[in-house]
């Protein structure tokens, strides 16, 4: 058997970046080495890199989202990237959407261990979920699919003027392109790639801004929000 991988020690980095919620961000670091390769949330080759490559890529998204505003973070998986944009934002609402059953119990437990107050726990598909949870300001995302679904699945969520802010990699810009016509059919008025963490994690983190305009989805999705909406407004009256 395989000797686990030793969790390194947090960088100086760290410190800056979560502040008072530096403790807890190293109980959320030794939770995702020790519970999150167990239950196969994380590999283990990503133990020595944790730091780098997940919290504190993660957490630097912060510099991209608006203040007091609601969050959605589809396929959350093991907290990534909601679980440290919480940590350094406790202004934010945030949902963590996250379909598999190990999954979001692991993030229960994360969140009621850091007594991340501010942070909801939704089992679900985000195409499942338009007209069950509330349309939010800002979806992000990180690691779930190409652009084009991600998108599909994601700008529907957001509330009119919304945005989507997903961390990719070397290829934002070629995944940009080549979703350009899905954004567009999808309600998305403008595009961009941002780098953010400078000072904080090198390479810098990229990420992928969709901002839609009064119709989030476009056409293909106005029907089943207006059908959402009178839904809700029928359960309301009850």
């Amino acid at each position: 058997m395989t000797e686990a991988a030793e969790l390194p020690p947090a960088p100086e980095e760290a410190r800056e970046v979560f502040g008072d919620r530096f403790d807890d961000a190293v109980r959320y670091a030794e939770l995702l080495a020790e519970a999150g390769v167990q239950r196969g949330l994380i590999g283990p080759r990503e133990v020595p890199r944790l730091w780098e490559r997940h919290l504190l890529n993660c957490a630097v998204l912060s510099e991209a989202v608006p203040e007091g505003v609601t969050v959605c973070d589809v396929g959350s998986g093991a907290g990534l990237p909601g679980i440290p944009l919480a940590l350094v934002r406790d202004d934010l609402n945030i949902t963590l959407l996250e379909p598999l059953l190990r999954r979001t119990t692991f993030l229960t437990e994360v969140v009621e261990l850091l007594g991340l107050d501010h942070v909801t726990v939704v089992r679900g598909r985000a195409e499942e979920m338009l007209g069950k949870v509330p349309p939010v300001h800002v979806v992000t995302a990180r690691a779930v699919a190409p652009l084009d679904r991600l998108a599909t699945w994601g700008i529907p969520l957001l509330r009119p003027y919304g945005e989507m802010l997903a961390l990719k990699g070397d290829t934002a810009e070629e995944e940009l392109k080549a979703a350009s016509t899905a954004l567009s059919k999808l309600g998305a008025v403008s595009t961009s790639v941002l780098q953010v963490g400078e000072g904080v994690v090198d390479p810098l983190s990229t990420v992928v801004r969709v901002e839609v305009g009064e119709s989030p989805g476009g056409v293909r999705f106005a029907a089943k929000r207006a059908k959402a909406a009178r839904t809700s407004r029928t359960r309301r009256r009850r």
